[in-house]
């Protein structure tokens, strides 16, 4: 099978002028798109619906690299304010903290404190050392004089008994 003159040419041209295209994206964009540009210049020249054969294709070449770049440009320009507007309209304005709001979160904590504190004494040892001390299971098991996968029990049940005690309809 015979490949046609423009594929023969389009390789060729990759090969004289692939290196030159690299270097020349190396020093106007980031290491990661220098391929995707290089493959895109070759596209577009492959994709070209040419009347005429190019007289100086190393020109040829360096406008359609000097085009891609500005067209990359200006889709990440115009990614980036689609994502910057996105992301304005999704703020909500956080919630004034009212009296009601201030009254709340502190029975709230009032009631994570008792319910730590009605925990068995063991339970709650490995909780307190877990929680607030920023212990690993196997610190607390070294601490407290047990297995690592009695510390796991343990913080199992503590983390069980404080959820149906924050939660007394489940």
């Amino acid at each position: 099978m015979a490949v046609p003159q423009q594929d023969r040419d389009l390789a060729a041209w990759m090969a004289t002028y692939g290196p030159g295209l690299r270097r020349y994206f190396r020093r106007r964009a980031d290491d990661a798109d220098v391929d995707d540009l290089v493959q895109e210049v070759f596209l577009r020249l492959q994709s070209a619906q040419l009347s005429a054969p190019i007289d100086n294709v190393e020109r040829y070449l360096f406008t359609a690299a000097r085009n891609a770049l500005i067209s990359r440009h200006r889709r990440q320009k115009a990614r980036a304010s689609l994502l910057h507007d996105e992301f304005e309209d999704g703020l909500e304005i956080a919630e004034q903290r009212s009296p009601e709001r201030i009254v709340i979160g502190q029975q709230e904590y009032r009631r994570v404190l008792e319910a730590i504190q009605n925990l068995p004494p063991r339970a709650r040892e490995a909780f307190q050392y877990h929680r607030f001390e920023n212990l690993t299971y196997q610190a607390i098991a070294q601490r407290m004089g047990i297995s690592k996968e009695a510390v796991k029990e343990l913080m199992h049940r503590a983390l069980v008994r404080i959820v149906e005690e924050m939660e007394p309809d489940l």
